[in-house]
């Protein structure tokens, strides 16, 4: 477990640098050490893992934000994105597998689904991860 958490730490290390577009802006990002957080306290996960780069509100401000091509997702928006509907399952889908999103610099996003099996060891407990953060985040939608 301790060399998959490790792995796991590189990864995102080397996904934050990449997002780093060379020679136009001055970033530096320092990665952190990985934060063993309670699966089922989805607002503990949620200020640990996503608020660094969507922001604390969700707005795609967090503080790492200036280091990506584009601003992160403002997640407070997928709803009125989506036609007035939360779309659950595109958001449980991007947790698992990432997305193609070039603000991320690289193909995807840290992939949670990869990263809770890692952590956690038990897809039982990686599952309640990706069901409580997608219901936190759905929380967090524009009124």
């Amino acid at each position: 477990m301790k060399s998959g958490l490790l792995f796991t730490v590189g990864l995102i290390a080397a996904l934050l640098f990449a997002a780093v577009p060379s020679g136009s802006q001055n970033v530096t990002v320092n990665p952190k050490p990985i934060v063993y957080t309670n699966p089922g306290d989805a607002r503990q996960m949620y200020v640990t893992y996503c608020a660094p780069c969507h922001g604390m509100t969700g707005e795609g401000n967090g503080p790492a934000a200036p280091a990506f091509k584009q601003a992160p997702t403002n997640l407070t928006l997928l709803a009125k994105t989506h036609g007035g509907k939360y779309p659950e399952g595109t958001v449980k889908t991007t947790l698992i597998f990432g997305t193609n999103v070039p603000a991320h610099g690289d193909a995807k996003m840290p992939v949670w689904g990869d990263f809770f099996r890692s952590l956690d060891g038990d897809s039982a407990v990686s599952a309640l991860r990706i069901r409580s953060l997608t219901d936190y985040i759905k929380t967090l939608q524009a009124k």
